[in-house]
């Protein structure tokens, strides 16, 4: 007898629990500040023992790093189904538009978390190190589909770059406003800035 229906079983339900961990962790964490916050606290919450929690997370942090890993997972699954004749400022706009998009999708629970990580310095310094892994990624993704080599030629990692730079700057924005601002609207005039540098290179024939 096959053990899969099994294991897809225990698959969902260690996601379902890791799912109301990262909820009550990171809304715990919005509400009353990175600092203040303790694993008993998020445990008590989700109503699980501290053994389960450390059985998924490694410390607090750790699920503010796996909530933005999500989204850089999200960005560059967006530009991988791009078509590949596709001008690159639009390939990369519908990609980063998907974790924002995502973010405004659930604001009530997104915003919160997203001011916590950019008011708290060590939370920031996770999202900016994310970010440079997701560079690599979506420079590495751009150079297939462009026909360049990413370590030698300079325009992979730098549209890259510009394409993150916007997301943050929408991001930021977004945050200062506590949401008012049209996240879409934001986004258009961020790449309405930078499409003239993304586009002079073409995709490969």
């Amino acid at each position: 007898m096959s053990s899969r229906p099994q294991n897809s079983l225990a698959q969902r339900k260690r996601q379902l629990v890791a799912d109301e961990l990262t909820e009550a962790a990171l809304q715990l964490l919005a509400s009353k500040g990175f600092e203040a916050v303790t694993v008993d606290e998020i445990v008590t919450s989700a109503g699980v023992s501290k053994r389960t929690f450390f059985r998924y997370f490694a410390s607090k942090e750790d699920v503010v790093v796996q909530f933005l890993a999500g989204m850089g997972t999200g960005i560059h699954a967006e530009l991988t189904s791009r078509p590949l004749d596709e001008r690159p400022s639009v390939a990369l706009q519908h990609a980063i538009w998907t974790s924002m998009a995502a973010c405004d999708a659930h604001s009530d629970r997104a915003l919160p978390v997203v001011q916590l990580i950019l008011r708290t310095p060590p939370l920031l310094a996770r999202l900016l190190e994310r970010q440079a892994q997701w560079r690599e990624d979506l420079a590495a993704e751009l150079a297939g589909r462009l026909g360049l080599d990413a370590d030698t030629d300079l325009y992979p990692r730098m549209a890259a770059g510009m394409a993150l730079t916007a997301f943050d700057s929408v991001l930021r924005h977004w945050s200062a406003s506590d949401g008012t601002q049209d996240p879409a609207d934001l986004m258009d005039r961020a790449f309405a800035v930078i499409a003239p540098a993304l586009d002079p290179v073409r995709p490969a024939r």
